[in-house]
C-alpha cells in the first residue's frame, strides 16, 4: 500500500547519517536505536574495562516503558570478581551524558541498568529515518547473509514447509493454522534477507490416494469434477470412506488382537485401494493419468483460495514427487548402517536399539514392497537437500505430528555423513488445535467455506452504518479483507503451541485485540493525510525540536523505535503474536494520543501539525509494515 501522504524524492542518506558502529555488526542505518546502543556500550565499557561488542549485544529492549528503553542485565557481560548489583551501581554513578549523547543517566536496580533515551534527541533521530525508510523500517536484511559482513558471500537458504492439505481431504483447521503461520515465516524470514523457499508438501500419494482412485471408479462425475474439483473430490472420498469403515474396523480389531492381517490387506477395499497404489508406484500409465489430473486441477483451486490471504508458494511438492531412486539409496543406507530390520514381510526401525525408546518401532517399507510416509518423507528430505542445498529447513505441522517428525530427524541423523549434518538443521514448528472451528451452516469442509462465511459477515455488520457504508469504494472487498484479518489475527493472538476457540462474534469485534480494530487503527491513520496537505518534504523538514513537549508524542516515538527489536526478536521466539502484541499496544497508544496530538488546525500553528503530522506518518509506517509481516493487507478506507 502506498503511502497517504504526498510522495517526495529524498536522498537515501538525506538528514539521517548513517555510520557503522565501532562495536556491532550491524549497521545502524537498520536500527535506529543502535545508535543509542553505541553511546551506551561505549560508556559502559569504558567504565567496567570490558568489551563494547558484549555490553552492545547484552542491550535488550524493556517489555514495558517505565523500566525503560533499553535493559543490561550486567551478568550477561561476564565479569567476575565483583558483585554484579556493586557493577551496575558503579556505571551509574560514572556515566556522563555528554551533549547530543541521545541518553539519560542510568538507573542501577539490582543487577540491572536500565536505559531511558534522552526525550529531546529521540523526534530527530527517529522520524526522518523512519520517513525514509518507508517499508524497509524494521527490517535487517543482513541477518540472513553467510557471512553480514560479506554481501558477496550470498543469503543462506531457508525451506519453509506448510499448508500441505490432503487432495480430496477436507481443509482442516490445522492446514489453516500451518497456513498462517508457514506465511507469516516466510515474510520474516525474506524481509531478514534470507532466500526463502516456500513449499506445500501436498497429501498426494499412498493408500489414501488409491482408496480415492476407487471411489472415483464407483462415484465419478466428469461435470461435477470439472466445476470443482476439490470439492467433487472430498464428496467422493466421504462416500468411499464410509463403504470403507467396515474393513477399516475389522482391520483395527485384528491388529489389537494381535493377529496376522495380512489376508485382510488383500481383500476388499483395502485390497484395492493396495492394488491401486502399486499400479501407480510401479508406473502405470493409466493410473498415473488419472492421479496428475485430479492433482493439477486441486492446485489450481489451492493457488486461487491462497491468493486471498496473500500466500504463495514456491514449489507445489507433494509426496509423489519423491523419486523412487532416493528411496532405494535411502534404504541402502538404512539395511547397511543396520538401522533397519526386516520383520514380519515389513522393513522396520526399532528406535530403542538406536538410542531413542520414546520413539518405539515405526515401518519403513510397507509389506507389499509399497513406500509408506516416512520413507517418502526421508526421501523428500534428502531431495530437498540435494536440490536446494538448504542452510535450514522447517517444518510447520501440528503438535500431532511431533513423534513422526522426531523419528524422520533421528533417522537421518543414524545415516550419519552429510545426511547426519542436514538433520540438525530441520526443525520443527508445532501448533495446538483450534477447537469450534464451524461456519454458520455447517460443520467446515474447505477453507474457502471459512473466508466466505466470515466475509459474509463482516458485510452484513458494515451494513449497519448505511453513511459509512455508502463512502466505501468496493464494500465487498473490504469486507472480505477484514474477514480475513479477523482469521488470520485470532489464530495469531496466542502463542502457537496454545490451541483455541474459533469465535466469530469475538473475531470480528472492532473492539479489543482484533483483525477489524487493527484495520481500523490503520485506516483512522490513513484518514489523517486525506483531510491536511503536507508533504512527504515538509515531514523531513520539520521542526522536531516541539515534539518533546507532549509526553504522548514521546510515548509513541518510544513504541515506535522498539519496532527492529521486536522483529529480531521474532526471528528468535519464531511466534507471530511476537509482532502481533507490539501492534496492539503500538494502536493502544495512538487511541490515547491523537485528542492531544492533534494535526488539523491546531492552536499552536503550522510548526506543530508539521511534525505531529510526521509523527503519525511514522506510526502508520510502523503499522503498515508490521501487518504486512504478519500477511495483513493494511486497509486505508472502510
Amino acid at each position: 500500500m502506498d503511502s497517504q501522504v504526498t510522495d517526495a524524492t529524498t536522498d537515501a542518506a538525506g538528514t539521517v547519517p548513517c555510520h557503522r558502529p565501532t562495536n556491532s555488526s550491524s549497521p545502524p542505518c537498520l536500527n535506529p536505536v543502535d545508535r543509542f546502543r553505541e553511546i551506551i556500550s561505549e560508556q559502559v565499557a569504558r567504565i567496567l574495562g570490558t568489551d563494547a561488542k558484549l555490553v552492545f549485544a547484552g542491550l535488550d529492549r524493556t517489555s514495558t516503558l517505565d523500566k525503560g528503553d533499553l535493559l543490561l542485565a550486567i551478568p550477561r557481560l561476564r565479569l567476575m570478581g565483583v558483585p554484579h548489583a556493586e557493577l551496575a551501581a558503579k556505571v551509574a554513578a560514572e556515566f556522563k551524558p555528554v551533549q547530543g549523547a541521545r541518553v539519560e543517566v542510568p538507573t542501577a536496580d539490582g543487577q540491572f541498568l536500565r536505559f531511558f533515551f534522552d526525550a529531546s534527541e529521540l523526534p530527530s533521530t527517529l522520524l526522518p529515518f523512519i520517513l525514509q525508510q518507508r517499508d524497509g523500517y524494521g527490517f535487517d536484511p543482513q541477518h540472513g547473509r553467510r557471512e553480514p559482513s560479506n554481501p558477496e558471500a550470498g543469503a543462506k537458504t531457508i525451506i519453509v514447509e506448510f499448508s500441505s492439505p490432503n487432495i480430496a481431504k477436507k481443509f482442516h483447521a490445522g492446514h489453516l493454522r500451518s497456513t498462517i503461520i508457514g506465511g507469516f515465516l516466510s515474510n520474516l524470514y525474506q524481509r531478514s534477507g534470507y532466500n526463502v523457499i516456500r513449499m506445500n508438501y501436498l497429501g498426494d500419494w499412498g493408500r489414501q490416494y488409491g482408496l480415492l482412485a476407487c471411489g472415483w471408479e464407483r462415484y465419478g462425475d466428469e461435470a461435477a469434477f470439472t466445476k470443482d474439483p476439490i470439492h467433487h473430490l472430498f464428496d467422493i472420498y466421504v462416500k468411499i470412506s464410509a463403504d470403507f469403515e467396515p474393513e477399516e474396523e475389522a482391520f483395527k480389531a485384528a491388529t489389537k488382537r494381535g493377529e496376522d492381517t495380512s489376508e485382510l490387506e488383500s481383500l476388499g477395499l483395502l485390497g484395492e485401494a493396495k492394488a491401486y497404489f502399486k499400479r501407480m508406484e510401479d508406473g502405470d500409465q493409466d493410473a498415473l493419468q488419472l492421479w496428475q489430473r485430479f492433482r493439477s486441477l486441486s492446485i489450481e483451486k489451492y493457488q486461487e483460495t491462497y491468493g486471498q490471504l496473500n500466500i504463495h508458494f514456491d514449489v507445489y511438492s507433494g509426496e509423489s514427487q519423491v523419486k523412487r531412486e532416493t528411496m532405494e539409496t535411502a534404504e541402502t543406507v538404512l539395511r547397511d548402517r543396520h538401522i533397519t530390520e526386516f520383520k514380519d514381510g515389513a522393513w522396520l526401525v526399532d528406535f530403542s536399539k538406536h538410542g531413542a525408546k520414546a520413539l518405539q518401532v515405526a515401518i519403513a517399507r510397507n509389506r507389499n514392497e509399497t513406500s509408506n510416509y516416512l520413507l517418502r518423507d526421508i526421501g523428500a528430505a534428502i531431495q530437498r537437500y540435494n536440490e536446494y542445498h538448504f542452510d535450514e529447513m522447517i517444518y510447520v505441522v501440528m503438535a500431532e505430528q511431533e513423534t513422526h517428525l522426531q523419528r524422520l530427524f533421528k533417522i537421518l541423523s543414524l545415516m550419519g555423513g552429510d545426511y547426519e549434518s542436514f538433520s540438525k538443521s530441520m526443525k520443527h514448528v508445532s501448533y495446538g488445535k483450534v477447537k469450534g472451528m464451524s461456519t454458520r451452516k455447517e460443520t467446515v469442509k474447505f477453507l474457502d467455506d471459512i473466508l466466505a462465511d466470515v466475509g459474509d459477515f463482516m458485510h452484513s455488520l458494515m451494513r449497519r452504518n448505511e453513511d459509512k457504508y455508502n463512502q466505501v469504494i468496493d464494500p465487498q472487498r473490504t469486507a472480505e479483507l477484514l474477514g480475513i484479518s479477523a482469521i488470520m489475527v485470532q489464530d495469531m493472538s496466542g502463542k502457537r503451541v496454545n490451541g483455541y476457540e474459533f469465535d466469530l462474534d469475538r473475531m470480528t469485534s472492532f473492539e479489543g485485540d482484533t483483525g477489524p480494530y487493527l484495520q481500523y487503527a490503520h485506516v483512522r491513520l490513513s484518514s489523517i493525510f486525506q483531510k491536511v496537505d503536507i508533504s512527504r518534504d515538509e515531514m523531513l523538514a520539520a521542526d522536531f525540536s516541539v515534539l518533546p513537549n507532549s509526553p504522548h508524542a514521546i510515548k509513541l516515538l518510544r513504541i515506535i523505535a522498539q519496532f527492529p527489536d521486536v522483529v529480531k526478536q521474532a526471528l528468535t521466539t519464531l511466534e507471530p503474536t511476537t509482532i502481533l502484541t507490539y501492534l496492539f499496544k503500538l494502536t493502544q497508544q495512538l487511541s490515547s494520543s491523537y485528542e492531544h496530538l492533534k494535526v488539523l488546525n491546531p492552536s499552536e500553528g503550522r510548526v506543530v501539525s508539521v511534525a505531529r503530522a510526521a509523527l503519525y506518518e511514522a506510526a502508520r509506517q510502523t503499522l503498515h509494515n508490521g501487518m504486512l509481516l504478519l500477511g495483513l493487507t493494511p486497509l486505508n478506507r472502510m
